[in-house]
């Protein structure tokens, strides 16, 4: 499948520049002009990889990489000036995965591309173990985008509900309680009334399960914890 990157630039003809000359490589390009724009471009069909200039208008691409990397794991290569070295050792801490300089070199920005999909792609290859659900009721677990898809929708997943259903599903049958839940998500030691993993459960079901109220797949083992209990039949071809 062709990957698909997605141009996050406030210069128009940076922008198109760019978007053509990543499409006469084969790669399938979005481009957008700004954050409000780039999040409906994900939350309909999210990309491999952002390609985002550091110094966007409004919400900049600092914030974007912050905010992305904790909810995704998708590719992110910030474009930068060379005066913005600080911001760039900034936005790798954050989890940026790579940065071009402007005005960029095409072959070494195409490299980088190319670098990063192939590490995209290997942690895909590795990430599922043995006995790890990825396909249930009319649903693909896209863990690369941490997402979940079926042919009529998308829905994408928070950091933590990503981190649940995750877990969830590798271990299928068993039942985790909800204190070592919530040292899963990052919630730490679980106190007394703290109802932060019904909570997410209650959303995970909201997205996934036909009936809310009487789940298909994340059950309720009661005074234990909860289980993912995977159908017996296989699951869906993968959407497109």
């Amino acid at each position: 499948m062709t990957a698909h990157i997605l141009i996050v630039e406030d210069d128009r003809v940076t922008r198109m520049r760019l978007g053509g000359y990543l499409r006469s490589l084969g790669y399938r390009i979005t481009e957008v002009e700004d954050a409000e724009d780039m999040q409906a471009v994900i939350d309909t069909d999210p990309p491999e990889i952002l390609l985002l200039d550091i110094g966007l208008e409004g919400k900049d691409g600092l914030t974007i990489t912050r905010e992305q990397r904790a909810q995704s794991r998708v590719g992110i290569i910030l474009l930068t000036s060379r005066d913005e070295q600080v911001d760039r050792i900034v936005g790798l801490e954050m989890g940026a995965d790579d940065y071009v300089t402007k005005p960029f070199d095409r072959r070494e920005l195409a490299a980088r591309i190319k670098n990063l999909l192939f590490r995209i792609t290997d942690i895909g290859r590795s990430a599922p173990a043995p006995g790890a659900v990825e396909n249930f009721g009319p649903w693909h677990f896209d863990r690369i985008r941490r997402r979940l898809v079926s042919a009529a929708r998308v829905e994408t997943l928070s950091g933590q509900e990503f981190d649940l259903l995750d877990v969830l599903t590798r271990n299928p049958g068993v039942t985790f309680g909800r204190p070592r839940l919530s040292e899963i998500v990052g919630r730490g030691e679980l106190r007394p009334g703290d109802r932060t993993i019904d909570v997410l459960i209650g959303r995970l079901r909201k997205k996934i399960e036909t009936d809310p109220a009487h789940p298909a797949f994340i059950l309720t083992r009661m005074g234990e914890g909860y289980c993912f209990a995977a159908p017996v039949s296989p699951g869906p071809d993968q959407p497109a």
